[in-house]
Protein backbone atom coordinates (compact mmCIF):
# COMPACT_ATOMS: atom_id res chain seq x y z
CA UNK A 1 0.00 0.00 0.00
CA UNK A 2 1.55 3.50 -0.80
CA UNK A 3 1.56 6.18 1.33
CA UNK A 4 -0.53 8.48 -0.86
CA UNK A 5 -3.00 5.42 -0.62
CA UNK A 6 -2.75 5.65 3.11
CA UNK A 7 -3.24 9.49 3.24
CA UNK A 8 -6.06 9.37 0.95
CA UNK A 9 -8.06 6.61 3.26
CA UNK A 10 -6.88 9.11 6.25
CA UNK A 11 -8.45 12.13 4.91
CA UNK A 12 -11.33 10.41 4.07
CA UNK A 13 -12.17 9.41 7.53
CA UNK A 14 -11.15 12.92 8.68
CA UNK A 15 -13.54 14.36 5.99
CA UNK A 16 -15.87 11.91 6.61
CA UNK A 17 -19.82 13.09 7.34
CA UNK A 18 -19.02 14.24 11.21
CA UNK A 19 -16.76 16.96 10.28
CA UNK A 20 -19.08 17.97 6.95
CA UNK A 21 -22.39 17.73 9.66
CA UNK A 22 -20.44 19.69 12.33
CA UNK A 23 -18.64 22.42 10.14
CA UNK A 24 -22.20 23.25 8.47
CA UNK A 25 -24.46 22.81 11.36
CA UNK A 26 -22.26 25.45 13.37
CA UNK A 27 -22.04 27.52 10.49
CA UNK A 28 -26.25 27.28 10.40
CA UNK A 29 -26.48 27.68 14.09
CA UNK A 30 -25.17 30.41 14.43
CA UNK A 31 -26.69 32.30 10.99
CA UNK A 32 -30.36 32.14 12.26
CA UNK A 33 -29.53 32.81 16.19
CA UNK A 34 -27.58 35.88 15.13
CA UNK A 35 -30.12 36.76 12.66
CA UNK A 36 -28.35 36.52 9.36
CA UNK A 37 -25.30 38.90 10.79
CA UNK A 38 -23.25 38.08 7.49
CA UNK A 39 -25.70 39.69 5.58
CA UNK A 40 -27.84 42.54 7.88
CA UNK A 41 -24.66 43.70 9.23
CA UNK A 42 -21.76 43.26 6.76
CA UNK A 43 -22.00 47.05 5.40
CA UNK A 44 -21.42 47.74 9.02
CA UNK A 45 -18.72 45.59 9.38
CA UNK A 46 -16.57 47.02 6.40
CA UNK A 47 -17.42 50.72 7.77
CA UNK A 48 -15.44 49.35 11.22
CA UNK A 49 -12.35 48.29 8.76
CA UNK A 50 -11.63 51.46 8.46
CA UNK A 51 -13.02 53.28 11.61
CA UNK A 52 -10.81 53.21 14.34
CA UNK A 53 -11.98 52.70 17.78
CA UNK A 54 -11.80 55.45 20.76
CA UNK A 55 -10.15 55.22 23.22
CA UNK A 56 -9.05 51.35 22.06
CA UNK A 57 -5.37 52.09 21.06
CA UNK A 58 -3.81 49.96 24.45
CA UNK A 59 -6.24 46.90 24.24
CA UNK A 60 -4.31 45.38 21.67
CA UNK A 61 -1.09 45.10 19.65
CA UNK A 62 -2.51 45.89 16.03
CA UNK A 63 -4.98 48.02 14.45
CA UNK A 64 -8.13 45.97 13.80
CA UNK A 65 -7.25 46.29 10.35
CA UNK A 66 -3.99 45.23 10.96
CA UNK A 67 -5.45 41.94 12.62
CA UNK A 68 -7.50 41.68 9.50
CA UNK A 69 -4.67 42.30 7.20
CA UNK A 70 -2.85 39.46 8.86
CA UNK A 71 -5.55 37.18 8.68
CA UNK A 72 -6.57 37.57 5.26
CA UNK A 73 -2.09 37.69 4.58
CA UNK A 74 -2.61 33.79 6.15
CA UNK A 75 -6.19 33.10 4.44
CA UNK A 76 -5.80 34.29 0.81
CA UNK A 77 -3.21 32.36 -0.62
CA UNK A 78 -2.53 29.00 -3.01
CA UNK A 79 -6.38 27.96 -2.02
CA UNK A 80 -7.63 31.12 -4.14
CA UNK A 81 -5.69 29.75 -7.35
CA UNK A 82 -4.82 26.35 -6.92
CA UNK A 83 -7.51 25.26 -4.29
CA UNK A 84 -10.26 26.06 -6.65
CA UNK A 85 -8.54 24.77 -9.93
CA UNK A 86 -8.14 21.28 -7.32
CA UNK A 87 -11.44 21.27 -6.09
CA UNK A 88 -13.16 21.39 -9.82
CA UNK A 89 -10.49 19.02 -11.04
CA UNK A 90 -11.77 16.61 -8.24
CA UNK A 91 -15.48 17.39 -8.01
CA UNK A 92 -16.67 18.92 -11.26
CA UNK A 93 -17.78 22.35 -11.69
CA UNK A 94 -20.20 21.62 -8.60
CA UNK A 95 -17.90 22.14 -5.92
CA UNK A 96 -17.74 25.73 -6.68
CA UNK A 97 -21.55 25.95 -5.58
CA UNK A 98 -20.73 23.83 -2.05
CA UNK A 99 -17.38 26.45 -1.76
CA UNK A 100 -19.92 29.57 -1.83
CA UNK A 101 -22.26 27.64 0.42
CA UNK A 102 -19.58 26.81 3.02
CA UNK A 103 -18.56 30.34 2.82
CA UNK A 104 -21.84 32.05 3.73
CA UNK A 105 -22.41 30.14 6.93
CA UNK A 106 -18.85 30.37 7.25
CA UNK A 107 -19.20 34.20 7.96
CA UNK A 108 -21.17 33.57 10.83
CA UNK A 109 -18.93 31.25 12.26
CA UNK A 110 -15.69 33.40 11.81
CA UNK A 111 -17.66 35.75 13.04
CA UNK A 112 -18.30 33.32 16.45
CA UNK A 113 -15.23 32.18 16.87
CA UNK A 114 -13.22 35.62 16.69
CA UNK A 115 -15.73 37.33 19.22
CA UNK A 116 -14.57 34.44 21.27
CA UNK A 117 -11.11 35.03 20.31
CA UNK A 118 -11.41 38.93 22.08
CA UNK A 119 -13.54 37.64 24.88
CA UNK A 120 -11.29 35.40 26.24
CA UNK A 121 -7.74 36.98 25.56
CA UNK A 122 -4.78 37.93 27.97
CA UNK A 123 -1.59 38.60 27.72
CA UNK A 124 2.14 36.41 27.99
CA UNK A 125 4.99 36.49 29.74
CA UNK A 126 6.50 38.36 27.39
CA UNK A 127 3.77 41.24 27.15
CA UNK A 128 2.20 40.26 24.01
CA UNK A 129 -1.56 39.62 23.37
CA UNK A 130 -2.24 36.66 23.98
CA UNK A 131 -5.55 35.01 22.22
CA UNK A 132 -7.45 32.07 19.95
CA UNK A 133 -9.39 28.89 20.49
CA UNK A 134 -6.71 27.37 23.10
CA UNK A 135 -7.54 30.28 25.47
CA UNK A 136 -11.26 30.72 25.03
CA UNK A 137 -11.40 26.23 25.05
CA UNK A 138 -9.48 26.82 28.62
CA UNK A 139 -10.86 29.77 29.87
CA UNK A 140 -14.37 29.96 28.80
CA UNK A 141 -15.24 26.30 29.18
CA UNK A 142 -13.22 25.67 32.12
CA UNK A 143 -9.65 24.22 33.28
CA UNK A 144 -11.14 20.33 32.73
CA UNK A 145 -11.34 21.34 29.15
CA UNK A 146 -7.67 22.28 28.85
CA UNK A 147 -6.49 19.05 26.80
CA UNK A 148 -9.11 20.00 24.31
CA UNK A 149 -6.71 23.01 24.30
CA UNK A 150 -3.77 21.81 24.11
CA UNK A 151 -4.87 19.22 21.32
CA UNK A 152 -5.99 22.00 18.76
CA UNK A 153 -2.63 24.06 19.55
CA UNK A 154 -0.55 20.32 18.78
CA UNK A 155 -3.19 20.70 15.53
CA UNK A 156 -2.57 24.41 15.00
CA UNK A 157 1.46 23.98 14.70
CA UNK A 158 0.98 20.66 12.62
CA UNK A 159 -1.37 23.03 9.93
CA UNK A 160 1.63 25.72 9.92
CA UNK A 161 4.07 23.09 9.58
CA UNK A 162 2.99 20.86 7.64
CA UNK A 163 -0.50 22.28 6.19
CA UNK A 164 -1.28 25.35 5.34
CA UNK A 165 1.86 27.23 6.22
CA UNK A 166 4.52 26.06 4.10
CA UNK A 167 4.28 22.90 1.35
CA UNK A 168 1.21 23.95 -0.63
CA UNK A 169 2.30 27.29 -0.69
CA UNK A 170 5.76 27.19 -1.60
CA UNK A 171 5.30 24.56 -4.00
CA UNK A 172 2.59 26.36 -5.61
CA UNK A 173 5.01 29.35 -6.20
CA UNK A 174 7.91 27.41 -7.52
CA UNK A 175 5.94 25.22 -9.76
CA UNK A 176 3.67 28.68 -11.64
CA UNK A 177 7.55 30.28 -11.28
CA UNK A 178 9.34 27.51 -13.34
CA UNK A 179 6.05 26.91 -15.55
CA UNK A 180 5.62 30.40 -16.40
CA UNK A 181 9.13 31.88 -16.39
CA UNK A 182 10.97 28.71 -16.56
CA UNK A 183 12.81 29.75 -12.83
CA UNK A 184 14.63 26.54 -11.72
CA UNK A 185 12.39 24.92 -8.48
CA UNK A 186 15.79 24.97 -6.31
CA UNK A 187 16.62 28.73 -7.27
CA UNK A 188 13.15 30.16 -6.10
CA UNK A 189 13.02 27.61 -3.29
CA UNK A 190 16.24 29.26 -2.23
CA UNK A 191 15.11 32.63 -2.41
CA UNK A 192 11.78 31.99 -0.71
CA UNK A 193 13.24 30.34 2.28
CA UNK A 194 15.92 32.99 2.83
CA UNK A 195 13.11 36.06 2.42
CA UNK A 196 10.94 34.29 5.10
CA UNK A 197 13.65 33.49 7.16
CA UNK A 198 14.56 37.29 7.39
CA UNK A 199 11.12 38.76 7.67
CA UNK A 200 9.60 36.04 10.01
CA UNK A 201 12.06 36.92 13.20
CA UNK A 202 10.24 40.13 12.98
CA UNK A 203 7.36 38.82 14.35
CA UNK A 204 3.42 40.26 13.83
CA UNK A 205 3.93 43.77 13.92
CA UNK A 206 6.13 43.23 11.27
CA UNK A 207 3.79 41.00 9.52
CA UNK A 208 0.95 42.98 10.02
CA UNK A 209 2.77 45.68 8.33
CA UNK A 210 3.43 44.06 5.57
CA UNK A 211 0.21 42.11 5.12
CA UNK A 212 -1.58 45.53 5.25
CA UNK A 213 -0.03 47.23 2.35
CA UNK A 214 0.23 43.66 -0.09
CA UNK A 215 -3.56 41.98 0.89
CA UNK A 216 -5.00 44.68 -0.51
CA UNK A 217 -3.38 45.50 -3.58
CA UNK A 218 -2.66 42.14 -4.39
CA UNK A 219 -6.40 40.94 -3.90
CA UNK A 220 -7.66 44.15 -6.14
CA UNK A 221 -5.55 43.43 -9.07
CA UNK A 222 -6.25 39.63 -9.26
CA UNK A 223 -9.79 40.23 -8.73
CA UNK A 224 -9.84 43.01 -11.33
CA UNK A 225 -8.06 40.80 -13.85
CA UNK A 226 -10.67 38.19 -13.34
CA UNK A 227 -13.67 40.75 -14.05
CA UNK A 228 -12.12 41.69 -17.02
CA UNK A 229 -12.11 38.36 -18.01
CA UNK A 230 -15.91 38.09 -17.23
CA UNK A 231 -17.25 41.25 -18.98
CA UNK A 232 -15.47 39.94 -22.11
CA UNK A 233 -17.06 36.63 -21.56
CA UNK A 234 -20.55 38.35 -20.06
CA UNK A 235 -23.00 36.73 -22.77
CA UNK A 236 -21.69 33.39 -21.16
CA UNK A 237 -21.83 34.28 -17.57
CA UNK A 238 -25.51 33.30 -16.79
CA UNK A 239 -25.35 29.80 -18.55
CA UNK A 240 -21.68 29.21 -16.28
CA UNK A 241 -23.88 29.99 -13.43
CA UNK A 242 -26.51 28.19 -14.31
CA UNK A 243 -24.46 25.02 -15.29
CA UNK A 244 -22.02 25.44 -11.43
CA UNK A 245 -25.56 25.25 -9.60
CA UNK A 246 -26.63 22.35 -11.57
CA UNK A 247 -23.28 20.13 -11.44
CA UNK A 248 -23.70 20.97 -7.52
CA UNK A 249 -27.11 18.74 -7.61
CA UNK A 250 -26.93 16.47 -10.57
CA UNK A 251 -23.58 16.26 -12.12
CA UNK A 252 -24.17 12.89 -14.02
CA UNK A 253 -27.20 14.59 -16.05
CA UNK A 254 -24.59 17.80 -16.20
CA UNK A 255 -21.87 16.58 -17.43
CA UNK A 256 -22.37 12.96 -18.41
CA UNK A 257 -21.53 9.52 -16.59
CA UNK A 258 -18.26 9.10 -18.55
CA UNK A 259 -16.74 11.84 -16.35
CA UNK A 260 -17.78 9.84 -12.92
CA UNK A 261 -18.03 13.07 -10.77
CA UNK A 262 -20.79 12.46 -7.96
CA UNK A 263 -22.61 14.62 -5.52
CA UNK A 264 -20.39 13.81 -2.58
CA UNK A 265 -17.22 14.39 -4.60
CA UNK A 266 -18.94 17.92 -5.20
CA UNK A 267 -19.58 18.42 -1.59
CA UNK A 268 -15.87 17.03 -0.27
CA UNK A 269 -14.03 18.82 -2.91
CA UNK A 270 -16.33 22.00 -2.42
CA UNK A 271 -16.08 21.98 1.71
CA UNK A 272 -12.43 20.85 2.12
CA UNK A 273 -10.97 23.37 -0.26
CA UNK A 274 -13.20 26.33 1.33
CA UNK A 275 -12.37 25.52 4.19
CA UNK A 276 -8.47 25.54 3.54
CA UNK A 277 -9.12 28.85 1.41
CA UNK A 278 -11.31 31.02 3.92
CA UNK A 279 -10.49 28.84 7.14
CA UNK A 280 -13.70 29.30 8.82
CA UNK A 281 -14.48 27.48 11.88
CA UNK A 282 -10.60 26.45 11.56
CA UNK A 283 -9.60 28.23 14.67
CA UNK A 284 -7.08 30.62 12.88
CA UNK A 285 -8.27 33.75 12.34
CA UNK A 286 -9.60 34.22 16.00
CA UNK A 287 -5.84 34.41 16.70
CA UNK A 288 -4.62 37.37 14.69
CA UNK A 289 -8.24 38.97 15.73
CA UNK A 290 -7.34 38.86 19.34
CA UNK A 291 -4.23 41.23 18.92
CA UNK A 292 -6.76 43.74 17.63
CA UNK A 293 -7.05 47.24 18.80
CA UNK A 294 -10.53 47.29 20.30
CA UNK A 295 -13.15 46.68 23.19
CA UNK A 296 -15.68 45.33 22.12
CA UNK A 297 -15.55 41.65 20.64
CA UNK A 298 -18.69 41.69 18.63
CA UNK A 299 -17.15 44.68 16.55
CA UNK A 300 -13.98 42.69 15.93
CA UNK A 301 -16.16 39.64 14.97
CA UNK A 302 -17.84 41.83 12.60
CA UNK A 303 -14.65 42.89 10.96
CA UNK A 304 -13.13 39.24 10.96
CA UNK A 305 -16.30 38.05 9.19
CA UNK A 306 -15.89 39.71 6.23
CA UNK A 307 -12.33 38.12 5.57
CA UNK A 308 -14.30 35.22 4.37
CA UNK A 309 -16.44 37.11 1.84
CA UNK A 310 -13.62 38.88 0.19
CA UNK A 311 -11.63 35.42 0.25
CA UNK A 312 -14.23 32.90 -0.49
CA UNK A 313 -17.06 34.76 -1.84
CA UNK A 314 -15.19 37.46 -3.89
CA UNK A 315 -11.48 35.59 -4.69
CA UNK A 316 -12.63 31.96 -5.23
CA UNK A 317 -15.39 32.94 -6.68
CA UNK A 318 -13.52 34.82 -9.65
CA UNK A 319 -10.83 31.84 -10.30
CA UNK A 320 -14.00 29.16 -10.28
CA UNK A 321 -15.94 31.13 -12.82
CA UNK A 322 -13.10 31.80 -14.83
CA UNK A 323 -11.87 28.55 -14.82
CA UNK A 324 -15.70 26.89 -15.85
CA UNK A 325 -16.62 29.59 -18.18
CA UNK A 326 -13.16 29.50 -20.54
CA UNK A 327 -14.35 25.07 -20.01
CA UNK A 328 -10.53 24.25 -19.57
CA UNK A 329 -11.83 22.15 -16.51
CA UNK A 330 -12.40 19.55 -18.97
CA UNK A 331 -8.42 19.18 -19.58
CA UNK A 332 -5.65 17.13 -17.93
CA UNK A 333 -4.38 20.12 -16.38
CA UNK A 334 -4.62 20.71 -13.07
CA UNK A 335 -3.68 22.97 -9.75
CA UNK A 336 -1.89 26.39 -11.08
CA UNK A 337 -1.17 25.10 -14.46
CA UNK A 338 -5.22 24.94 -14.48
CA UNK A 339 -6.14 28.11 -13.71
CA UNK A 340 -2.78 29.52 -15.62
CA UNK A 341 -4.51 28.03 -18.97
CA UNK A 342 -8.28 29.83 -17.86
CA UNK A 343 -6.94 33.36 -17.11
CA UNK A 344 -4.65 32.97 -21.18
CA UNK A 345 -7.28 31.11 -22.41
CA UNK A 346 -9.92 34.39 -21.03
CA UNK A 347 -7.63 37.05 -21.98
CA UNK A 348 -6.48 35.14 -25.29
CA UNK A 349 -2.91 35.72 -24.25
CA UNK A 350 -0.04 34.47 -22.08
CA UNK A 351 -0.17 37.61 -19.94
CA UNK A 352 -3.00 35.90 -18.10
CA UNK A 353 -0.50 32.94 -17.20
CA UNK A 354 1.74 35.56 -16.13
CA UNK A 355 -0.94 37.54 -14.15
CA UNK A 356 -1.93 34.62 -12.16
CA UNK A 357 1.59 33.56 -11.21
CA UNK A 358 2.65 37.07 -9.89
CA UNK A 359 -0.73 36.84 -8.12
CA UNK A 360 0.16 33.48 -6.71
CA UNK A 361 3.42 34.56 -5.58
CA UNK A 362 1.97 37.38 -3.35
CA UNK A 363 -0.59 35.24 -2.10
CA UNK A 364 1.29 32.10 -1.43
CA UNK A 365 4.17 34.64 0.25
CA UNK A 366 1.93 36.36 2.86
CA UNK A 367 0.23 33.25 3.77
CA UNK A 368 3.61 31.36 4.67
CA UNK A 369 3.71 34.85 7.22
CA UNK A 370 0.64 34.71 8.35
CA UNK A 371 0.99 31.21 9.12
CA UNK A 372 3.93 30.99 11.33
CA UNK A 373 2.62 33.89 13.29
CA UNK A 374 -0.09 31.64 13.83
CA UNK A 375 1.98 28.02 14.56
CA UNK A 376 4.53 30.23 16.58
CA UNK A 377 0.92 31.34 18.89
CA UNK A 378 0.10 27.64 19.39
CA UNK A 379 3.61 26.46 20.38
CA UNK A 380 4.09 29.59 22.85
CA UNK A 381 0.91 28.20 24.30
CA UNK A 382 1.98 24.46 24.84
CA UNK A 383 5.03 25.37 26.44
CA UNK A 384 3.04 27.75 29.06
CA UNK A 385 3.53 30.81 27.49
CA UNK A 386 7.05 30.51 27.69
CA UNK A 387 9.34 32.03 24.20
CA UNK A 388 12.77 30.11 25.36
CA UNK A 389 11.57 27.09 22.61
CA UNK A 390 10.65 29.42 19.62
CA UNK A 391 13.83 29.63 17.46
CA UNK A 392 13.53 25.87 17.50
CA UNK A 393 9.90 26.02 15.94
CA UNK A 394 11.49 29.08 13.56
CA UNK A 395 13.97 26.73 12.18
CA UNK A 396 12.00 23.85 12.16
CA UNK A 397 9.36 26.10 9.62
CA UNK A 398 12.07 27.53 7.31
CA UNK A 399 13.62 23.80 6.64
CA UNK A 400 9.95 22.54 6.13
CA UNK A 401 9.91 25.73 3.88
CA UNK A 402 12.95 24.62 1.85
CA UNK A 403 11.41 20.89 1.32
CA UNK A 404 8.28 21.96 0.12
CA UNK A 405 9.19 22.54 -3.30
CA UNK A 406 10.02 19.01 -4.13
CA UNK A 407 7.19 17.09 -2.47
CA UNK A 408 4.57 15.93 -5.15
CA UNK A 409 1.18 18.16 -5.50
CA UNK A 410 -1.53 15.32 -4.51
CA UNK A 411 0.34 14.60 -1.40
CA UNK A 412 0.41 18.25 -0.21
CA UNK A 413 -2.94 18.76 -0.75
CA UNK A 414 -3.67 15.64 0.86
CA UNK A 415 -1.61 16.26 4.14
CA UNK A 416 -2.91 19.66 4.12
CA UNK A 417 -6.55 18.74 4.27
CA UNK A 418 -5.78 16.13 7.55
CA UNK A 419 -4.36 18.43 9.43
CA UNK A 420 -6.82 21.07 8.49
CA UNK A 421 -9.70 18.80 9.38
CA UNK A 422 -7.77 17.92 12.53
CA UNK A 423 -7.31 20.96 13.49
CA UNK A 424 -11.09 22.39 13.25
CA UNK A 425 -12.66 19.19 15.45
CA UNK A 426 -11.49 20.94 18.62
CA UNK A 427 -12.60 24.62 17.73
CA UNK A 428 -15.95 23.84 16.60
CA UNK A 429 -16.85 21.89 19.52
CA UNK A 430 -15.85 24.83 21.76
CA UNK A 431 -17.63 26.75 19.24
CA UNK A 432 -20.74 24.77 20.25
CA UNK A 433 -19.67 24.94 23.65
CA UNK A 434 -19.65 28.76 23.94
CA UNK A 435 -22.40 29.27 21.98
CA UNK A 436 -24.53 31.21 24.69
CA UNK A 437 -21.77 33.57 25.21
CA UNK A 438 -21.38 34.50 21.22
CA UNK A 439 -25.59 35.18 21.23
CA UNK A 440 -25.65 37.02 24.45
CA UNK A 441 -22.72 39.11 23.87
CA UNK A 442 -24.09 40.09 20.28
CA UNK A 443 -27.23 40.95 21.45
CA UNK A 444 -25.91 43.28 24.23
CA UNK A 445 -23.34 45.28 21.84
CA UNK A 446 -26.54 45.48 19.63
CA UNK A 447 -28.48 47.14 22.47
CA UNK A 448 -25.90 49.38 23.52
CA UNK A 449 -25.33 51.05 20.13
CA UNK A 450 -29.24 51.16 19.74
CA UNK A 451 -29.39 53.39 23.25
CA UNK A 452 -26.32 55.24 22.00
CA UNK A 453 -24.29 53.87 24.51
CA UNK A 454 -21.18 52.93 22.20
CA UNK A 455 -19.74 54.42 19.19
CA UNK A 456 -21.41 52.60 16.07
Amino acid sequence: MSIDTILNTINSLVWGVPLLALLSGVGVYFTFKLKLVQLFQLPRAFVYMFKPEKGAGQTGDISAFAALSTALAATIGTGNIVGVATAIHAGGPGALFWMWLIALFGMATKYAECLLALKFRGRDRDGFVAGGPMYYIELGMGKKWKWLAKLFAIFGVMVALFGIGTFPQINGITSSLHDTFNVPVFASGAVLTLVVAMIILGGVKRISKIASVVVPFMAVAYVGTSVLILALNVDKLPATIAFIVECAFNPQSAIGGVVGFTVMQAIQSGVARGIFSNESGLGSAPIAAAAAQTKEPVRQGLISMTGTFLDTIIVCTMTGLVIVLTGVWKGPAEGAALTNLAFSQGLTSSIGAVIVTVGLVFFAFTTILGWCYYGERCFVYLTGGRTKGIKFYRFTFILLIAVAPFIKLCTIWTIADIVNGLMAFPNLIALVSLRHIVIEETKSYFERLKRGEIQG
